[in-house]
């Protein structure tokens, strides 16, 4: 049995992976509609988080307030020995804090944030990845590779944190550099649906080319299951995180700002973001 602790879009896709893998699944949110897409999935819809205790609980929350509220209700019913992954992006040193948490309560907790969005955990292509002990990620990584491609120990913990935001970060930066690059080329007469091509058999191609563009902004969908919110909040952490430890983002901090300047709802798709700097 495993647990899942956030059931919206990323830990609802996981949920139903696991299910199509065979795997007994018992889930919590605070959403009674989340609860009960999770039973409609074959899950056991549990009504309070100490009810997914498992050998495996993975959490999928928002912020490392929630992740804090979670461990207090759930650490008490943990198994001893168990494996809490952690698949939330939040703040490196709170992930280390929880990490002592879990130690002292003989659970282990690895921090696991993921890259590949509902689509990736769907098709069990996610990226993770872990900072903490080796040896727990040993005993949940059968588990985690219904979800995964790929899994990356990065080191201890919060290590997973620090790479996520540098991941995060890049993604942002990406997208603006995309979104000015190809204005430049619209101007100069030459469309993205005409240029992309060429960056993207090119050395200037990355995934804001290669997916984000083709997939959700050339087609107008915008819906990479990913919120602007969610962006800025990941680009903000990492903002913190580079003042922390003393190191300028002259390049990353512009297009940090653009994304904290873009007049689009954070309950906009992510891509919408881009959409706005290309025509800007």
């Amino acid at each position: 049995m495993i647990g899942i602790v956030g059931l919206g879009q990323m830990g609802g896709a996981m949920l139903r992976r696991l299910r199509a893998e065979g795997q007994g699944v018992q889930g919590f949110d605070l959403d009674p509609a989340l609860r009960e897409a999770a039973r409609a999935a074959g899950a056991i819809a549990c009504a309070t988080p100490a009810g997914v205790a498992a050998p495996l609980v993975i959490l999928s929350l928002p912020h490392a307030g929630a992740v804090g509220a979670v461990l207090a209700a759930l650490l008490p019913h943990m198994p001893q020995g168990a494996v809490i992954a952690d698949t939330s992006t939040i703040e490196p040193g709170q992930a280390r804090g929880f990490a002592a948490r879990c130690d002292a309560a003989g659970v282990a907790y690895l921090d696991t944030p993921v890259s590949g969005g509902p689509a990736g955990a769907a098709a069990g292509q996610l990226a993770i990845m872990v900072g903490g002990s080796a040896a727990a990620l040993e005993r949940a990584r059968p588990l985690l590779l219904l979800l995964a491609a790929r899994i990356v120990h990065v080191g201890e913990s919060g290590a997973g944190q620090v790479a996520k935001l540098a991941n995060n970060l890049l993604v942002a930066t990406h997208l603006a550099a995309a979104a000015e690059a190809l204005r430049m080329a619209d101007r100069a007469g030459v469309s993205p649906e005409a240029i992309l091509p060429v960056i993207n058999a090119a050395s200037g191609r990355s995934a804001a080319t290669e997916v984000n563009w083709p997939r959700w902004i050339s087609s107008g969908s915008f819906d990479s299951g990913f919120t602007a919110g969610l962006m800025r909040k990941d680009v903000r952490l990492a903002l913190a995180l580079a003042e922390e430890v003393g190191a300028g983002l002259s390049v990353c901090g512009a297009a940090a700002a653009a994304w904290e300047g873009s007049d689009v709802p954070d309950v906009a798709e992510f891509n919408r973001v881009a959409a706005g700097i290309f025509g800007g």
